[in-house]
């Protein structure tokens, strides 16, 4: 059952997984509920200010959701992340994080590429990596927990351009695994 106060939805997408934050406000009581992954981590049922602030973390990522009034009884409602808005936020980390999904056996997994820590996430969890460089360029090898049998690998070379930089390829089982493009 949703509830009639429910004002915005966001999907934070982060290695550890894509996150939805819910945000209820009562413009009559000042209710404020907010949810995680639909775990309610704050609420507060009776504020005589309706605009103003509430922080909180996800995925250990700073978050605040921002209440403006915007003239008469409308409210508008703005996630930051990091102190950034959520849309400039998700861009950045687009720059540092690759996301690939890939079915194995039935069971879907998500799998994340910190390009400045060389972290490797499946399905939210960071698993053991080992790296090496080859003749192309370097090499981050790992196991996907729950999916034996599937040798998976992270190639990263030169695109021989530098507006392009370094292009991380996945493969499982000699076999290339586009992109994701929607985290």
């Amino acid at each position: 059952m949703q509830s009639e106060d429910l004002v915005a939805v966001w999907n934070v997408a982060l290695s550890d997984g894509i996150h939805r934050v819910e945000f209820e406000h009562g413009t009559t009581t000042g209710k404020r509920i907010l949810r995680v992954d639909g775990k309610e981590i704050h609420r507060e049922n009776w504020m005589f200010k309706l605009v103003g602030t509430e922080a909180f973390k996800v995925g250990g990522k700073r978050c605040c959701v921002h209440i403006d009034a915007i003239g008469g009884f409308a409210y508008e409602y703005r996630l930051d992340v990091e102190g950034k808005p959520l849309e400039k936020f998700t861009e950045n980390i687009k720059k540092v994080v690759k996301t690939w999904n890939v079915v194995l056996n039935g069971t879907p997994y998500r799998i994340c590429f910190e390009k400045d820590t060389v972290t490797v996430h499946v399905n939210g969890q960071i698993v053991e990596t080992c790296e090496e460089f080859v003749d192309e360029g370097a090499e981050t090898n790992f196991e996907i927990p729950g999916a034996s049998n599937h040798n998976a690998k992270i190639i990263a070379v030169s695109s021989g351009r530098q507006s392009q930089g370094i292009v991380h390829t996945l493969i499982i089982n000699d076999e290339v695994v586009p992109e994701s493009i929607n985290s």
